[in-house]
């Protein structure tokens, strides 16, 4: 069954990787890697079975496939997971065992940190593999990307704010905030300061709290942010919150948050479309870390991933236009958009590949 899926979205390699000392049971999913090295972060989750953790695996790592593409990344997609609890089942021998593994893949994929794991979990891993982005600043790296993810949540909501409202201006715009975590914090404080207006939510209730003596925020009860009053309603806290039950609780104009999955399946894309709210797809919304850690690769340097962060802006441009040119929503949009990069980058590189072995050709005959 596996290959079938391995078929169906044209993966590339899927590694099983086990270390009966430390414990370690992983999954490495290598979705496409057209346009370089595959780029994913490495997630650890008290998985409840292992074709739970494979699915996560594949899934995830497809989506990086388009995260990194719509980007503007030379990165292809891939994920590791970690089957075990991060509370309790992390050790230094299973962060290096995998490391290990990552580095016998000689760079076709690099790892980062992901739900579960830690720039100091990069930092062990690091210890057996060259392969790893996201290390602690103490390796002239970039640390924690959360700031920076949140730098282009900001700038994708204030595009996302211009197609909604005419005008990117947020000031005494209400945004819902589903989940007040690193990266949304951050978020609400570029919001809080440019003037707009906050609703947050989270589980926890000092979260809730923080937001609220920072930034001045209303707090209401998780289940009731969906159907507040406000702008633009930003999901930054768990996947698949787009449904057949909370779409029409919506009373915004626009949709733009930091966590991943949001649309339960597409067609809750045109759901919002037929209701005439805008959603702006979270993978292009949320690329500002993996654009961050990806600049590691050049030697980390803070203005030029700044700088692109912030042609997320332009990205999600990209996106409002190509909904509009072939009448489809913003998510088959984003699709399209990585697509057709891909795609572009496949056929230059089929055109020098074939240029060149003309050119061997002639010189052996």
């Amino acid at each position: 069954m596996i290959f079938k899926t391995l078929e169906q979205y044209d993966y590339e390699q899927v590694v099983f990787c086990q270390d009966k000392a430390s414990g370690l049971k992983a999954i490495i999913a290598i979705h496409d890697s057209t346009l370089g090295p595959a780029l994913g972060g490495c997630r650890m989750w008290p998985y409840a079975t292992e074709e739970e953790a494979v699915e996560d695996a594949l899934r995830l790592a497809r989506g990086m496939t388009y995260k990194n593409a719509a980007a503007g990344l030379n990165l292809g997609g891939a994920k590791t997971v970690v089957i075990g609890d991060p509370k309790k089942d992390k050790s230094e021998a299973l962060f290096r065992a995998l490391g290990r593994y990552i580095q016998s893949l000689n760079g076709r994929y690099i790892t980062a940190e992901d739900v579960g794991t830690t720039v100091n979990d990069m930092d062990i891993m690091h210890e057996e593999t060259d392969f790893v982005v996201g290390l602690s600043e103490s390796y002239g790296s970039s640390g924690n990307p959360s700031p920076m993810t949140a730098l282009g949540v900001y700038k994708a909501m204030k595009r996302t704010a211009k197609e909604a409202f005419g005008t990117d201006d947020l000031k005494d715009k209400v945004v819902a905030v589903q989940g007040v975590g690193n990266v949304s914090y951050t978020l609400c404080k570029y919001l809080h300061d440019e003037g707009a207006k906050l609703i947050v939510t989270d589980i926890f209730q000092e979260s809730i709290d923080r937001a609220v003596n920072d930034f001045g925020a209303t707090a209401v009860k998780p289940e009731e942010i969906y159907s507040v009053d406000a702008d633009i309603f930003a999901p930054c806290a768990l996947g698949a919150i787009l449904n057949d039950e909370t779409i029409p609780q919506l009373k915004v104009k626009a949709v733009c948050g930091s966590a991943n999955n949001q649309l339960k399946e597409m067609k809750h894309a045109d759901m919002l479309a037929s209701r005439g709210i805008i959603y702006a797809p979270d993978f292009v919304v949320n690329s500002g870390g993996v654009i961050n850690v990806a600049d590691e690769l050049n030697g980390y340097n803070e203005d030029r991933a700044t700088k692109k962060i912030n042609e997320i802006y332009d990205q999600m441009d990209k996106v409002f236009t190509i909904a509009k040119r072939d009448n489809i929503s913003t998510a088959v949009a984003a699709e399209r958009m990585a697509e057709e990069r891909i795609d572009q980058m496949m056929r230059v590189r089929s055109t020098f590949s074939m240029n060149e072995h003309s050119l061997i050709s002639r010189r052996n005959k």
